[in-house]
């Protein structure tokens, strides 16, 4: 891993300009969730909780058998697991940027916009954490495992592999968020709160790809080959993990049969390639997408 100061040695004038025009943008364009979303208002029975097109089940028998009700259920349940999830790579994602930033110069504008970051992660946690008990909703948490390799990957990750694995989880929440927040079945407090997220995390994402290519000046290929492995195994993490196997429980499915009906899903697998298509080009274009990153994106059908 690359350490801060190395990093910051290699920053240049045109970096701080776009750290400074991002600090501007937060400025002018961001949003409270506690005021921006309506939280006292009943929530329509009849909405979905992400457009159905979303649901992991969608195009399988199986969400053939279900209810219009259950269906209700079960992507509430769905986008709840989704929001759950993202808090938990929030909390990464702002201890790894915190890091990041450590002892480095204040007056910077790439220092003030990692700040103005966390704190917008922060309100998007809460932000998500209110939405779900709003739906009541229980926490979705990654397993075991899962949270112990977090907890190994914020600590040691650095440089593009940090920002890598940011921008990976950010883009794959974008595409989705950006449907939702356009779905006319679509509970309100969901639209609102994933265009809160679509907006400020179009800043976030800027940043990550900014201190990526910054990172990737002068990286030899023994350094651009671990990386690009890297960020893909957290790829292939975040993905498998967006909605838990206790969702389909929650709307008296075998979560067993359920699993196996995802893992069979065309249309799913289609809107997961469709959803990374940018954020393909940008790490070919960046020298992180290489034959092994290749395959495990192709194992979970992002590419």
């Amino acid at each position: 891993m690359t350490s801060a100061p190395a990093e910051s040695a290699q920053r240049t004038a045109a970096d701080e300009d776009v750290s400074q025009r991002l600090l501007d943008s937060a400025a002018t364009l961001s949003y409270d969730p506690a005021t921006e979303v309506d939280w006292e208002s009943p929530l329509p029975p009849d909405e979905y909780g992400l457009n159905p097109e979303w649901s992991t089940l969608y195009g399988t028998p199986l969400w053939d058998e279900l209810t219009e009700q259950q269906r209700v259920t079960l992507t509430r349940h769905e986008v709840c697991s989704v929001m759950s999830i993202g808090i938990w790579f929030e909390m990464i994602l702002q201890q790894m940027v915190l890091r990041d930033q450590y002892v480095k110069n204040p007056a910077n504008a790439e220092f003030q916009f990692a700040l103005t970051e966390i704190a917008d992660e922060c309100r998007h946690s809460i932000m998500f954490a209110r939405a779900c008990a709003k739906m009541e909703v229980p926490a979705y948490l990654p397993p075991r495992l899962i949270a112990q390799l977090g907890r190994l990957f914020k600590t040691l990750a650095g440089a593009e592999s940090a920002y890598g694995g940011i921008l990976v989880a950010e883009e794959i929440l974008d595409v989705m968020q950006r449907d939702w927040m356009r779905g006319e079945n679509v509970l309100g407090i969901v639209r609102t709160t994933s265009k809160i997220h679509v907006v400020e995390e179009a800043r976030h994402m800027k940043f990550a790809r900014q201190e990526i290519k910054e990172s990737m000046r002068g990286a030899g290929p023994v350094r651009r080959n671990a990386s690009a492995l890297l960020i893909a195994v957290v790829a292939e993490i975040v993905a498998s993990n967006l909605v838990q196997k206790e969702v389909y429980a929650s709307v008296g499915l075998d979560p067993d049969r359920a699993v196996a009906a995802v893992r069979r899903n065309e249309h799913r697998k289609s809107m997961l390639r469709n959803s990374c298509v940018h954020l393909m080009d940008f790490l070919s274009e960046a020298g992180l997408l290489n034959r092994p990153a290749m395959a495990i994106y192709r194992r979970v059908n992002m590419i």
